[in-house]
């Protein structure tokens, strides 16, 4: 559901600007959760000052993956910062054991490892293109403080999954990032409202896709997961983005696969494979030894 981004993005650019694409899917998301998130909020006895620790999690985390992702690409070269947004899950993972004290063994490193091989395979022409000129410096920073904060927000939800429901999660990220990034739409793509009527067939079907498989029902499954998994397992499964996205830009948007492509995106689902069945297997087992 993740790797359905890229196309739909694809399919929405002739009629909408990034913010939108972001806000208005969002904005449906939220709107979606609403009733559902209201009813566990209340069930659980809490008050509206819990929910301050969403707002840091948003202006730290959410909103700088979001907004700072775009801007940076804007100042740099969408091929940076495809090669520069494969370090999240080495960097979720530093923030896993430096906040929620995870630690690598064998079979994470192995994964790792795996991985890595496969994204190459699969990057091979973002890497020929990759360009580190002093003139992109400024939007390469701009890309990693994304990077950054989008590994700060997968770490605090982590750590917060412990007392809210994944729906709350969602819910009150989204709440608080649809609000933050109202003023930048209006003020950056306000005539974007009045092409709203003229929308093709093919934007609409990017913004419902976007809005119900990848802020509504993606999120919710992650989240779940999360609760279940260590942040570290979680986090390769970034990588299984490309595995996914590959094919589904190859059927949809007609974009050509070689066979180093699909060799890497088999050493990637191989990883991910690894370290979410076999480690999760092998700590569980651990665990009960201890017991």
């Amino acid at each position: 559901m993740w790797a359905l981004q890229f196309t739909c993005i694809k399919l929405t650019q002739d009629q909408a600007g990034p913010y939108f694409t972001v806000w208005g899917p969002m904005l449906v998301a939220t709107i979606f959760l609403l009733p559902l998130a209201l009813k566990e909020f209340g069930k659980s006895g809490k008050s509206l000052k819990d929910i301050w620790i969403f707002i840091i999690l948003v202006i730290f985390g959410a909103f700088p993956a979001q907004v700072l992702m775009t801007w940076g690409t804007q100042l740099s070269l969408a091929s940076n910062a495809a090669i520069l947004s494969l370090s999240l899950p080495v960097i979720t993972a530093l923030f896993a054991f430096l906040i929620l004290k995870e630690k690598m063994n064998r079979m994470r490193w192995i994964s790792f490892g795996i991985a890595i091989i496969g994204v190459i395979l699969c990057s091979t022409s973002d890497i020929k293109n990759l360009s580190f000129d002093s003139k992109y410096a400024l939007g390469n920073l701009i890309i990693f403080l994304a990077i950054v904060g989008n590994s700060f927000y997968n770490t605090g939800s982590k750590k917060i999954l412990e007392r809210y429901s994944p729906v709350e999660v969602v819910f009150f990220t989204y709440l608080f990032l649809v609000i933050i990034l109202t003023p930048f739409v209006f003020h950056y793509e306000g005539d974007v409202f009045s092409r709203i009527p003229s929308f093709t067939f093919q934007t609409w079907t990017g913004m419902a896709l976007l809005a119900f498989f990848h802020n509504f029902l993606s999120m919710i499954l992650f989240f779940i997961a999360l609760k279940k998994l260590d942040l570290i397992q979680a986090a390769l499964s970034n990588y299984l983005i490309m595995f996914f996205g590959l094919p589904i830009a190859a059927i949809w948007l007609g974009e050509k696969l070689n066979s180093q492509m699909i060799f890497g995106g088999i050493l990637i689902f191989a990883s991910t494979l690894i370290i979410t069945i076999v480690d999760y297997r092998m700590s569980k087992k651990k665990v009960g030894t201890i017991q």
